[in-house]
């Protein structure tokens, strides 16, 4: 699904893996569900590109929904794929994700299970080898995006932001829908480590130029990173 120009979106919105574009060249940004991996060559296609084009695959975070196809991309193709040095374990299969707490469990959490099921997302393959960026880092990959550490939902999250295109992936630290309840609007994402410091971290968000902010899970959200922080933290519930 075309996003804006240059940035594809694989999923329907539950699960989101973002193809962005740069001279035709290709980097994605989280690999969403494993079976994602049949849909990518249609919607390379639909941007007038191939596998060939794919340079490099950024993770936001290493949960199991942005993991994906992560390991096929690299082993099949030789992709590289990369992701904040607090969550390189987690990326290999060697930690798993902490204290996991949910928000607001509803009937739309049968839909997600469901679809977790048909795109096989009950298992995360380990990535073998990964690659890993700090915070502030501007990485050598199309779109050259930039990384703000913004920890909470993991350790290790990451938004990466694409100044050229005022663009601002978000991958967990913010989503517009919860999965589980089906609520949509900017909210703290419905699974997170630390929801406190999750919240904490928005404020490194608040003062960026994105027009256009792109979750791991729900639709992109146009109406300003500030009016999105403010909405979130007025609907926080007490720590």
């Amino acid at each position: 699904m075309k996003i804006a120009p240059g940035i594809h979106r694989l999923g329907p919105g539950l699960v989101n893996s973002y193809l962005l574009e740069e001279s035709g060249e290709i980097t994605i940004i989280d690999a969403g569900a494993p079976g994602y991996w049949n849909d990518l060559p249609a919607e390379l296609a639909a941007m007038g590109r191939s596998m060939t084009d794919i340079r490099a695959l950024v993770l936001t975070h290493a949960h199991i929904d942005h993991v994906g196809f992560a390991e096929r991309l690299r082993s099949e193709r030789r992709v590289p794929v990369s992701v904040h040095e607090l969550d390189a374990k987690m990326a290999r299969g060697e930690a798993k994700p902490q204290n996991q707490k949910m928000l607001g469990i509803g009937l739309a959490a049968l839909r997600f299970i469901t679809f977790a099921l048909s795109k096989g997302m009950l298992r995360a393959t380990p990535i073998a080898e990964v690659a890993t960026f700090g915070d502030g880092a501007t990485l050598d990959v199309p779109g050259a995006p930039r990384v703000i550490h913004v920890p909470g939902h993991s350790e290790g999250s990451a938004a990466l932001h694409i100044p050229a295109q005022g663009a601002l992936f978000v991958g967990d630290a913010f989503a517009t829908l919860n999965v589980l309840s089906g609520k949509t609007g900017p909210q703290l994402a419905p699974f997170g480590s630390d929801l406190p410091r999750a919240r904490e971290s928005l404020a490194k968000l608040e003062r960026l130029d994105a027009a256009l902010v792109l979750p791991g899970h729900g639709q992109p959200w146009t109406g300003g990173l500030a009016e999105a922080v403010r909405r979130i933290r007025e609907g926080a519930p007490p720590h």
